[in-house]
């Protein structure tokens, strides 16, 4: 077989368990969140913590960071912005949020891979 397929292969079943937890975590998001409404008194949501911490550090340690957020959020918290800190990856996130094996041909984005890039809307002409 080509070593380039060996490679990618090794970086699916590396990055299988991720991808797991991030089906988990979306799927928990659409069902189950909205049956709570907004109660999380930081920003983003505890699940959206976690599904970025697992997407950025792996499920242990995205897990545990997730664990630790869920922890502190309580009724006596004072609450706010907590974002997950960035850390340089080498790979690419989906649409949907799946964890991707970095491109060999294509350059590493700069700057927060996360956020999308706003582009101008067009106008009709009357």
């Amino acid at each position: 077989m080509n070593r380039t397929l060996w490679t990618r292969l090794a970086w699916v079943v590396a990055l299988l368990p991720r991808n797991v937890c991030v089906v988990v975590l979306r799927a928990y998001r659409a069902v189950v969140s909205p049956l709570y409404g907004n109660v999380c008194r930081y920003h983003p949501s505890c699940s959206r913590y976690a599904l970025e911490a697992i997407q950025q550090y792996g499920v242990v340690r995205g897990s545990a960071m997730g664990a630790w957020r869920i922890a502190r959020c309580n009724p006596w918290a004072a609450g706010g912005i907590d974002d997950v800190r960035e850390r340089a990856r080498p790979f690419r996130l989906s649409r949907f949020g799946f964890v991707l094996p970095p491109s060999s041909s294509s350059p590493q984005p700069s700057g927060d891979a996360r956020r999308p890039v706003l582009l101008p809307q067009r106008t009709r002409k009357a």
